[in-house]
């Protein structure tokens, strides 16, 4: 299998080869610290949106930003590899920005797939799409929830 995991400019040529072959480019971004069933689901029900499923993840830098200091628990390169192991995922890329949106504008996606607690009116980017859709959560799901679950099992640990 071809990597998959590539730079914002070698998947512009190649976003731009199957564009031209008719395919319909699927875009979605996150920082995907610790994949749970909820990444999962999302993920799936993004695919089938278009073609193309273009995964673009958060650098280590950017998340920190977004959601603290602790955070990510898990490096950039590697959550980039468990996310581009997803059967869902063709394209894998990574950003250093705390939006996507200068990524949406050079990639030029089709759609652009967001989770459930975004607004679409909120979504960055979606002037620059066809088409938003915002696909419901998991209930339960995220890595917030996981991570406090792991801090009260250790604190009755202790």
């Amino acid at each position: 299998m071809a990597n998959i995991i590539l730079s914002p400019e070698d998947l512009k040529k190649t976003l731009d080869e199957l564009r031209a072959l008719g395919k319909r480019v699927v875009f979605t971004n996150g920082c995907f610290d610790l994949i749970h069933v909820g990444h999962v689901t999302y993920l799936k029900k993004a695919k089938l949106l278009g073609d193309i499923l273009v995964i673009a993840i958060n650098s280590d830098s950017s998340v920190a930003a977004i959601k603290g200091p602790m955070r990510p628990i898990v490096p950039e390169k590697e959550r980039m590899a468990v996310v581009a192991a997803l059967e869902a995922a063709d394209f894998v890329t990574l950003f250093d920005e705390d939006t996507p949106l200068n990524l949406i504008k050079y990639l030029k996606p089709d759609i652009i797939a967001k989770g459930g607690d975004w607004a679409e009116s909120d979504v960055v980017g979606r002037d620059h799409v066809k088409r938003v859709v915002i696909i419901p959560f998991v209930s339960g799901a995220s890595t917030t929830d996981i991570v406090k679950r792991i801090e009260e099992r250790l604190r009755k640990d202790t």
